[in-house]
């Protein structure tokens, strides 16, 4: 057979369809649950749903325990590891940014979605690259939410919720934004 003739072909890596993989939870339920989960949050805390200040605590925890004069020092972490410091579970959040990795490790289990190799990419993207650049967009995430100061579920949620003029500023930003590069992603996808 020629080089002319022969049919190259390329498998594109699906999610498993096997009986064992149920649907992911149902949208609307889970975001009806979220925004009660919302209103408890304000109703027992005064504050709302955030998830940046978790990591953040870690972080100043980490410094303090490293470099306690220098962290007493810094105008940006002196207020997080003043004097009285507690600890990183001093800020409820950290317990809030816990029960999210929970509750993700919880419904992909209730998914049948926790098996070895069940990595949806693109064609064009191996295993290894998907987790890297996952990685990687969480961490330019962090530090952009640090930079904010919020996360796009304090912005989105609590902002929104109490209807703060920046944080619907900062959603049409990001469902603009999102838009305009969906089709430069896609492409890997095909």
């Amino acid at each position: 057979m020629s080089n002319s003739a022969r049919i190259q072909t390329t498998t594109v890596h699906e999610p498993r369809k096997d009986s064992s993989a149920e649907p992911y939870w149902n949208p609307y339920l889970a975001g009806f649950a979220l925004g009660l989960l919302l209103l408890l949050t304000y109703m027992l805390f005064g504050w709302g749903l955030g998830s940046s200040s978790g990591p953040t605590r870690l972080a100043y925890a980490i410094v303090d325990l490293v470099a306690p004069s220098w962290a007493a020092s810094n105008g940006y972490l002196s207020g997080y590891v003043a004097e009285g410091f507690a600890g990183i579970f001093e800020d409820w959040m950290v317990f809030e940014v816990i029960g999210v990795f929970l509750g993700g490790v919880v419904g992909a289990y209730t998914a049948g979605r926790t098996r070895h190799g069940d990595v949806i990419h693109g064609p064009q993207i191996s295993d290894r690259a998907r987790l890297w650049m996952a990685l990687a967009g969480g961490t330019i995430m962090g530090f952009a939410a640090r930079l904010a100061r919020g996360c796009t579920s304090g912005q989105a949620l609590t902002g929104g919720s109490v209807l703060a003029v920046g944080s619907w500023i900062f959603m049409l930003a990001v469902f603009a934004g999102a838009y305009a590069t969906a089709p430069l992603i896609r492409k890997a996808w095909r």
